[in-house]
């Protein structure tokens, strides 16, 4: 049974780094604003072990207009479980509590790779590609919500 609840933010720690960080020190999978009391951390959980996660940041981007924005940041999910719906089970999750909280629009920096993922769930690229250092190429990604 899949479950997803809040977790804090070391426990996102061990699915980061192997997919997100892979082969870079621990310290590399902390976020700037993973402690704030406006992030929220959400944890799949498959038969009790954690196997997927997401960060959802109350951060605006000036690109875009409305009031209200939530930034997704390091959604991942370990090797073995991917391509089992985890990833949009856990982004819906991320748009339902935007809904619920009067988020006006979730936006994200893309893993060139993940774009097509996100637009599978309507969600638009914005500009052209960029390079985010020892990391790789991505792309401005959004959805009015």
């Amino acid at each position: 049974m899949n479950i997803i609840k809040e977790i804090p933010s070391k426990e996102t720690y061990i699915v980061r780094q192997p997919v997100l960080r892979k082969g870079k020190p621990i310290e590399s999978c902390i976020f700037e604003g993973d402690d704030l009391e406006t992030t929220h951390h959400f944890g799949l959980f498959q038969n009790e072990n954690l196997t997927g996660i997401i960060s959802l940041f109350t951060k605006s981007n000036p690109i875009f207009a409305e009031n209200l924005q939530g930034q997704i940041r390091g959604m991942a999910i370990l090797e073995n479980y991917q391509k089992k719906g985890f990833g949009e089970a856990l982004v819906k999750h991320c748009e339902d509590y935007c809904r619920q909280n009067k988020v006006d629009l979730i936006w994200f920096n893309a893993r060139t790779a993940a774009v097509g993922f996100y637009k599978r769930m309507n969600y638009e690229a914005l500009g052209e590609p960029f390079e985010i250092k020892d990391v790789g190429e991505h792309y401005l990604m959004f959805k009015k919500i």
